[in-house]
């Protein structure tokens, strides 16, 4: 293989939420003047997003420099980060400070305000990673397609399979009962090896159906439902991909710049992992993003949609054991995968040891099972 095929550009955004002395909410106002150091959708949210890397271990590496920035500030506050993707103790959703913006930033906060009122406040705390990846400009030339039609058509693909990224990372099996109900204490842990991946989620109230037979009609599918009121914007079309185009977000932008990168939304904050996620698994990530480009294009048809967010909630559960994917084994159809992977990076053996780690977890021992073995609080 050519070397250019593991060039790109890399990014990471983190969210965490801030927390006190007492392992609760911080109540304080957002502490950073950085624009790397933003908020999500609570003033208590701190979302890291590290500039345009060339490389998984030099985004890791920005990513520790801005965490250490952060936790700097917060031991001052007597605070630090809650490094878990299920929140801690909530006494009530007063405790959940939506976003403070004003100015010409107020329709940030009267969005987040209609968001909380659509699904709730709790569900909003839900905290994770997402890898932003786009491929060298050399890397595309290769191909016969234009850039937005591969981007395209990577997005089919990663939406079909973003049950296997679920299953090899999720890493989030415990939370804390007030997360069901004011009053409730205690931890507890969930049928669900990551909560935010489930079906109790980030999702719509209802099961997207978009057009996919090219980005103009993806993107007139997803404005017909914002035309409707089903969505306020492109932004709630909570989906584990997204496209995304440079500079602004939005899908005119998208529609006249074309793609830029894509975003993977659905890796967990690992509590195991200093940084909240292991530098092999977005080195994975990405091998799996250069496979999935090299595969066969398909006709993502409303029911191929619908299937593939019933597999990736399936991916979820604790408990895999009778958990098919597509008529197979779950564990037997990753495995399949990783086989495949394997004969594709055949002629760059660096590669192997990276899918190997993935195998471990299916012959071995998940994250969300360590996870569980180390902590002692669970019911």
């Amino acid at each position: 293989m050519k070397s250019y095929i593991f060039e790109g550009k890399f990014g990471l955004e983190r969210e965490t939420l801030r927390i006190d002395k007492n392992s609760r909410l911080a109540q304080t106002l957002h502490p950073f003047d950085d624009e790397n150091l933003s908020r999500d959708f609570c003033e208590n949210q701190l979302e890291i997003i590290t500039p345009v890397c060339n490389s998984v271990t030099e985004v890791m590496t920005v990513l520790e420099i801005l965490d250490s920035k952060a936790r700097t500030i917060l031991d001052k506050n007597n605070e630090t980060l809650w490094l878990y993707s299920n929140p801690p103790h909530i006494k009530s959703e007063a405790d959940i400070p939506i976003a403070q913006y004003g100015g010409i930033l107020s329709a940030k906060h009267d969005y987040r305000i209609n968001l909380a009122r659509r699904y709730g406040k709790r569900m909003m705390l839900y905290s994770g990673i997402h890898f932003n990846f786009s491929f060298s400009d050399k890397y595309l030339e290769s191909f016969d397609e234009d850039k937005n039609t591969l981007y395209f058509h990577l997005l089919k693909q990663v939406s079909r399979y973003s049950w296997f990224l679920v299953l090899l990372t999720a890493a989030s099996p415990i939370y804390d009962l007030s997360f069901d109900e004011d009053g409730a204490n205690g931890m507890t842990l969930s049928r669900f090896s990551s909560l935010r991946n489930s079906h109790r989620g980030y999702w719509n109230q209802f099961i997207p159906q978009l057009d996919y037979t090219d980005l103009s009609a993806y993107v007139r599918s997803i404005r017909n439902y914002i035309e409707k009121g089903i969505l306020f914007s492109a932004g709630e079309l909570y989906l584990p991909v997204r496209l995304k185009p440079r500079g602004e977000n939005s899908l005119e932008a998208l529609q006249n710049n074309g793609v830029d990168h894509i975003e993977l939304r659905m890796f967990d904050l690992n509590p195991l992992e200093k940084l909240g996620i292991a530098q092999k698994d977005l080195e994975f990530a990405h091998l799996f993003l250069i496979y999935l480009l090299n595969k066969e294009d398909f006709d993502f048809t409303p029911e191929l949609q619908k299937n593939a967010i019933t597999n990736h909630q399936k991916s979820a559960l604790y408990d895999i054991s009778d958990v098919m994917i597509d008529e197979i084994p779950i564990k037997k159809a990753a495995s399949d995968i990783l086989d495949k992977m394997e004969k594709f990076f055949v002629d760059t053996p660096e590669t192997l040891d990276i899918i190997t780690y993935q195998r471990n977890k299916l012959n071995r021992q998940r994250i969300c099972e360590k996870i569980k073995e180390r902590t002692e609080l669970y019911v």
